[in-house]
This record gives structure tokens, C-alpha cells and sequence, in this order.
């Protein structure tokens, strides 16, 4: 679905969640419920399906979430690699649990983008940047998307 379409399908005053999917954590930002601001919210560390699933669950009840964007992570050439169709997995796997809207949107180089941030202008060490990047990779993943539904649609992935 193109970013208009997935903007009519959320529901009203509804926020939406952000992932940076990782095999091990899982960066989760979320929105305000007038899709403007995208805040790191946590990393959740990944373990069996039904606890993944319980976690996401109870997030989508306390942040009263309408819809997921989920970072793809393209290759540089645009094409999609062996991580990527993982991404698509879990969405889709998520659906059949948690019925939301969902889109992709192209996450290259967000997780990079983000440490150089954390590193010049925050001056975080290592150990510090470790344990919010998942999280702050997600905020900017999502926060271009926001962008792109109040502002233009680029970016964008079917």
C-alpha cells in the first residue's frame, strides 16, 4: 500500500510504532497520536515468539497504537537482501497476531545515521550508544515516515 493509503487506514488519534527488527533486539519507537513525533521507546530483547508477541501486545494497548512501520533494509542498489525478507516474515507473522495497518520503509543506513548523531552531538561512549541505538534507529526510521505522510511520500516500500 503507498503512504496516503496507509494514512487513511489509521485509526483516529491513534499513534503508530516503529521497529528496527533484529534477529536478537527489536528498537521500538512510537508516535504521538497526531503522527508528528517519533520518541525511542525501548529495545526489547528477542526470545520466544509468544513473549515477543505478549511484549508488542501490551505496548499496542498502552500507547493506544494504530498502525507499525517496520525499517527494510535495503542493500545499497536497492535491492533486497536475505535480512529484509525476515523483516517482511515477521510482519507478516505479526499481522495474524495483531491485526494493525503496516508498512515498510526503506531503513538504509538509519542505524549508522544515528550513531554518528549519538557520537557528535550527544558525545555518547560505545557502552552508552549500545544500549538506546536499536531504539533511536527506529525513532528515525519512523520519523521519516511521518515526514513523508505530513510532508511528501518518499521512501515508502510495498
Amino acid at each position: 500500500m503507498d503512504i496516503k493509503e496507509f494514512k487513511r487506514k489509521i485509526a483516529p488519534y491513534k499513534a503508530i510504532m516503529g521497529f528496527d527488527y533484529g534477529s536478537k533486539r527489536l528498537g521500538i519507537a512510537v508516535s504521538d497520536i497526531m503522527h508528528g513525533i517519533a520518541t525511542a521507546y525501548k529495545i526489547w530483547q528477542r526470545s520466544e515468539w509468544a513473549k515477543d508477541v505478549a511484549e508488542i501486545k501490551r505496548i499496542v494497548a498502552e500507547k493506544e497504537i494504530g498502525a507499525f512501520i517496520y525499517g527494510l533494509p535495503l542493500q545499497m542498489n536497492g535491492q533486497e537482501g536475505d535480512i529484509a525478507k525476515e523483516v517482511r516474515a515477521f510482519a507478516e507473522k505479526l499481522a495474524q497476531e495483531i491485526p494493525l495497518p503496516y508498512m515498510f520503509w526503506d531503513e538504509r543506513l538509519s542505524s549508522s545515521a544515528m550513531e554518528r548523531f549519538l557520537i557528535k552531538e550527544a558525545d555518547m561512549s560505545r557502552a552508552k550508544r549500545k544500549k538506546i541505538l536499536d531504539a533511536s534507529a527506529a525513532a528515525y526510521i519512523l520519523q521519516g515516515a511521518l515526514d513523508a505522510m505530513n510532508y511528501g511520500d518518499k521512501g515508502a516500500i510495498n
